[in-house]
């Protein structure tokens, strides 16, 4: 009796550990946070070249538009942005690319590394709704990377999207 009383505590145990950590609290983080402490958005970008004839600004970043806040690495994070989808299928966007205002790498040049996340989604966000600002909830990780869009220093696992709420 004693052995299985343990068995049965130990398997109640074990399906309440994920959804303990289903249910963990997200830490909601602004894009400000992504840059390192004591590096000033100021000292990210620097002047840029001007092209008079297309009307385009092209910033030139320095070395620390690269730094990353690696505080954040693995942290479980939740942050609102906008949705620059890598593919669009009839399911929906399950890898995209999170800015953070409207328009970002597409009417403009893209932002530093350190201000744009790679995201891929466990349930596809829908293609009839790219427009909306979102958030995106899950485990976030630094890591450089290049996309066609821009170089990234950030990405997450999306457990969870929702329409962000002004």
């Amino acid at each position: 009796m004693l052995n299985r009383r343990k068995t049965v505590m130990l398997l109640s145990a074990g399906l309440l550990a994920p959804r303990a950590a289903l249910s963990a609290t997200p830490r909601e983080i602004t894009w400000e946070e992504l840059i390192p402490e004591g590096v000033p958005y100021s000292n990210i970008i620097g002047e840029g070249e001007l092209d008079e004839t297309n009307d385009t600004w092209n910033p030139i970043y320095d070395e620390n538009g690269v730094k990353l806040n690696e505080q954040l690495n693995g942290a479980y994070i939740k942050m609102p942005g906008f949705v620059i989808p890598f593919e669009i299928t009839d399911q929906g966007v399950t890898d995209f690319m999170l800015v953070p205002y409207m328009g970002a790498c597409i009417h403009t040049p893209p932002p530093p590394a350190n201000q744009l996340v790679v995201v891929s989604a466990k349930t596809p966000w829908p293609s009839d709704r790219l427009w909306d600002a979102v958030w995106v909830t899950g485990q976030m990780r630094t890591q450089l990377q290049s996309t066609d869009l821009g170089q990234t220093g950030y990405s997450i696992v999306a457990e969870e999207m929702e329409v962000y709420q002004w």
